[in-house]
């Protein structure tokens, strides 16, 4: 065996093929993984098919189609009022986690030091790591996962290269807040702190709630990376398709770098993207379907023993189990799975720290037959 200094010698796999993995392994329901067991619209597919046949098979452009990265513009100025660039400030990615690993990757340098919040989605301290920085994380609680802007402030040094938000947020489906932003904005103000938002849930927001996109505000969309994923707004997660927006300075440095890796993306999907997208309602309306499902859902588990806790926006719900359980979040998953069917999250490996706050997540981005198949199983709990 040849001797290799591994980059993440502390790192595993995911929790998200674990507990996947134990879900085909036990016959379970899987409300682990958050990704939709309902069809895609078959206009969708169609489209993609047809560009198919028509020879759209080679290369796209490094940056993606500029059909597509219009549309994306368009979107974006009709719901922030931001206008960016069609050609220089937007950029197709393969995924919204490949999007996070191209910014990370531009811009952190050995020490530099990133702000993330906890519970945090899984990827962001690894790639931080991996290209040198230092993670600084701050935890946020249950019920409501505020953020302690005096806790932010203290952290705030000359090493502090970026901050990482996450609205909607994975796990904990809260969001941010009109206050939050002008915190932030206070914070970073005269800085050159750059900020990577990743709001790959904007479209799916509840109870007349905004999405406060940094994409909204100049003082922060002048050093912003906004993340965003076709795959959770069209049902699609398996096509690995995202996007970047940010002002061209930046985005002509992520270029630089994406191009010899990924080089471009599925060429036939962003051309039947960008005809689905001309139709607004084909990405609006997904609020009003996913506040269905939250609300069918929240509606099942009144018959449990489970605590629901507030969800904003996102398709995760997280719940405490105090009543049922003493046991560790991740101990109670994996028990919950192999003996009653059903498997979760347990939101601990979220957290540098691993804080046990006795909470799971579910995904309820299932149909109604799979959430009352998961909920006729966790009412025998």
């Amino acid at each position: 065996m040849i001797a290799i200094n591994s980059k993440l010698p502390q790192v595993g796999a995911s929790i998200f093929p674990v507990m996947t993995g134990l879900a085909i392994e036990y016959k379970a329901v899987n409300l682990a993984q958050g990704f939709p067991d309902f069809p895609t619209s078959p206009q969708l597919i169609s489209l993609v098919n047809d560009y198919m046949k028509k020879g759209m098979n080679q290369y796209a452009p490094p940056a993606g189609i500029l059909p597509l990265r219009e549309r994306i513009a368009e979107m974006t100025y009709s719901l922030t009022g931001k206008n960016y660039c069609a050609d220089t400030e937007v950029t197709i990615t393969a995924g919204g986690t490949q999007a996070i690993f191209s910014v990370i990757e531009a811009f952190i340098r050995d020490g530099d030091e990133v702000i993330i919040f906890e519970p945090a989605y899984d990827c962001y301290s690894p790639n931080i790591r991996v290209h040198g920085g230092i993670p600084r994380p701050i935890e946020l609680a249950p019920p409501d996962y505020k953020i302690d802007w005096e806790k932010v402030k203290k952290l705030i040094s000359h090493k502090t290269r970026m901050i990482m938000l996450n609205t909607p947020h994975n796990p904990t489906g809260t969001v941010l807040s009109k206050s939050d932003i002008d915190e932030l904005i206070k914070i970073v103000k005269g800085t050159d702190i750059l900020i990577l938002s990743d709001e790959v849930y904007e479209h799916i927001i509840f109870d007349g709630k905004t999405h406060h996109s940094v994409a909204k505000y100049p003082e922060l969309a002048e050093r912003s990376l906004i993340v965003s994923s076709f795959g959770k707004t069209f049902h699609t997660t398996g096509w690995r398709m995202g996007y970047l927006l940010g002002p061209d300075y930046l985005m002509a440095e992520i270029r630089k770098l994406q191009q010899f890796a990924i080089y471009t993306c599925v060429t036939p999907i962003q051309y039947a993207l960008a005809d689905f997208m001309a139709i607004p309602d084909n990405y609006l309306s997904i609020k009003e379907m996913y506040q269905q499902k939250r609300d069918y859902f929240a509606g099942l588990m009144k018959n449990t023993k489970f605590d629901l806790l507030p969800v904003a926006g996102s398709y995760f719900q997280t719940a405490h189990y105090n009543k049922i359980s003493d046991e560790g979040d991740y101990d109670f998953a994996v028990r919950i799975t192999k003996e009653f069917g059903v498997a979760t999250i347990p939101t601990s490996v979220f957290y540098t720290s691993s804080a046990d706050h006795k909470v799971i997540r579910f995904c309820f981005a299932k149909t109604e037959e799979t959430l009352n198949k998961a909920v006729e199983r966790l009412m025998k709990i």
